[in-house]
C-alpha cells in the first residue's frame, strides 16, 4: 500500500487520466461495448486493468478486451450514467463449499433455475 506524505490528499477531486487500460468488452450491436461492473457497495463502474495478465487473471483467459484510454472509457460510459472507472480490481467470490449452496434470496425462484452467481469486485 502506497503511503501518503503529510498534506496529501487521500482521494483528490481532480481525475488523473490511468493511460492506456486493457478493456473487456462484450458483443453489441455495433461492434465491442465495455462490461460494466458493481462495485461492493453497488455503484455501476467500468473497468480497466494496466496490463492483460491482470484482466485474464480476474476474468479469465477467454474475456475478449479492447485498448482505451481512461478519458475514452470515460467519455463511452458516463452517457449510462457510469461515471466510476475503477483501474486494476480484484475478483471477490465466496469460498467453494459456500457457492454451492443456495443464496437465501434464490429460494423460491424458477424450478430448476439454481442460484444465481454471486460476485463482485473490489475497489482497491
Amino acid at each position: 500500500m502506497t503511503e501518503l506524505a503529510s498534506g496529501d490528499d487521500p482521494e483528490p477531486s481532480d481525475r488523473v487520466p490511468a493511460g492506456p487500460l486493457f478493456v473487456p468488452v462484450r458483443p453489441g450491436p455495433a461492434g465491442h461495448v465495455p462490461r460494466l461492473f458493481r462495485t461492493p457497495l453497488g455503484e455501476r463502474t467500468a473497468v480497466g486493468f494496466t496490463t492483460a495478465a491482470r484482466l485474464t487473471a480476474v476474468l479469465g483467459r477467454p474475456q475478449p478486451w479492447i485498448r482505451l484510454g481512461e478519458p475514452a472509457l470515460r467519455s463511452l460510459t458516463e452517457p449510462l450514467g457510469v461515471t466510476t472507472v475503477t483501474v486494476d480490481p480484484q475478483l471477490i467470490a465466496p469460498p467453494a463449499d459456500e457457492a454451492a449452496r443456495p443464496h437465501p434470496e434464490d429460494r423460491g425462484a424458477r424450478p430448476g433455475a439454481g442460484p444465481t452467481a454471486r460476485v463482485r469486485l473490489t475497489v482497491g
